[in-house]
């Protein structure tokens, strides 16, 4: 198998044994368990073994053959799986081997986990996943910037993860669709008012375009680049962080933020005697965050500033600035955008559905546009708490 062809159930299961991950005499079964957009995911259980066996397609499944994208998108994945594996190992899942050609990465089977999104919405409380995943992005972004690794190993590593089609989607959907009226966004009738609002708001875009342009320009470290409750499996004591298809040198606040924006949404969602619980895992993810790069920043740092008072206290409260607005962006585009979140999607009464996604937008744009007067996480709750009494 030396050029690419969709795997089937059975040619994964093949694949498996002939690689040696399972015996050729194994009773094992297979299903593709994939229902994301952009690629096919295989399940394979042996009697004493499992794994997941992912495949690029070479085209976006929610849009079909009309929207090619590169197969190299795999290959991303797979190292960006591997380096964020040397940063935080207890938080990523294990590769146990990849092909280029063929886009295929199979790593750990996390099947005993469930996926984050999919608990908060069933009311499930995870209560270490705003910690660990406060470690996991403060030590993947702090261990692959100009600070740990110094500029040079930087740039190199950074030339071998650019990923321009996946950062395309990135900047049209999240970016820029949601500011027009383009085929590519998707909302309820009932919600045509306040997206011609949102569309004629020019003080809104003028904010839109300057952090478009950040998310552009911006390299400060490698991004998992889609780091939201979809993308996380997780239990009691577990979290691991999946699908890094979108790694790309980015900007240091963007993965905190889609996180944080996937929480709140997933707090407006829920009825206010529910919501207690996701403010606090924000609250903590900051502080972890925050905590963790300082304690990286003092053990290990090339920069000759360093030392200099002040100079971290203004990079955290930068980082800060940037997420809030990228934070902004990520609940406008996931209620009026292309891909939405089941989150609110799935509140069967339509009044609370669009009342939710009324907030969504309002408190969304408001965080686009005000984000220099947010410095805590727990201002950033008070907001929204104060927007939806």
């Amino acid at each position: 198998m030396s050029s690419y062809e969709p795997l089937t159930i059975d040619s994964a299961v093949t694949l498996v044994k002939k690689l040696g991950l399972f015996a050729e005499s194994d009773a094992v079964s297979a299903n593709e368990i994939g229902d994301g957009n952009l690629n096919y995911v295989f399940h394979i259980k042996g009697t004493e073994k499992s794994a997941i066996v992912k495949q690029a397609l070479p085209y976006a499944k929610v849009v079909g053959e009309s929207w090619p994208l590169t197969l190299e998108r795999a290959d991303i994945e797979n190292r960006a799986l591997r380096l964020q594996g040397t940063f935080a190992p207890d938080y990523t899942p294990k590769v146990y081997y990849s092909d280029k050609d063929l886009a295929i990465t199979i790593m750990e089977d996390l099947s005993h986990l469930e996926i984050a999104r999919t608990g908060l919405i069933g009311g499930e409380d995870y209560p270490l996943i705003a910690q660990h995943t406060g470690e996991f992005i403060a030590r993947t972004l702090y261990g692959t910037s100009d600070f740990a690794m110094g500029p040079q190993e930087k740039k190199k590593l950074q030339h071998t993860f650019c990923n321009p089609e996946l950062c395309d989607i990135t900047e049209g959907l999240v970016f820029t669709d949601p500011f027009f009226d383009v085929e590519t966004n998707d909302f309820e009738e009932g919600l045509r008012a306040d997206v011609e609002k949102l569309w004629n708001d020019a003080e809104l875009k003028l904010h839109a375009a300057q952090l478009k342009r950040q998310f552009l320009t911006a390299g400060d470290a490698l991004l998992h680049g889609d780091l939201h409750t979809g993308s996380i499996f997780a239990s009691s004591t577990e979290t691991k962080v999946i699908d890094p298809e979108f790694a790309f040198y980015g900007p240091f606040g963007f993965d905190i933020a889609h996180f944080t924006a996937n929480l709140f949404m997933n707090a407006l969602s829920r009825e206010e005697s529910r919501r207690e619980r996701l403010y606090e895992h924000i609250v903590t993810v900051w502080n972890v965050f925050t905590g963790e790069f300082t304690r990286l920043w003092n053990e290990n740092n090339t920069e000759a500033f360093a030392k200099t008072e002040g100079y971290l206290t203004w990079l955290l409260a930068d980082i800060f600035e940037q997420a809030t607005g990228f934070m902004g962006l990520e609940m406008i585009r996931r209620t009026i955008g292309l891909a939405h979140v089941k989150d609110l999607d799935s509140i069967d009464d339509e009044k609370k559905r669009l009342d939710a996604k009324r907030h969504s937008l309002s408190i969304g744009a408001h965080f686009v546009k005000k984000r220099k007067a947010y410095t805590s996480a727990d201002q950033l709750v008070a907001a929204v708490k104060e927007a939806v009494q």
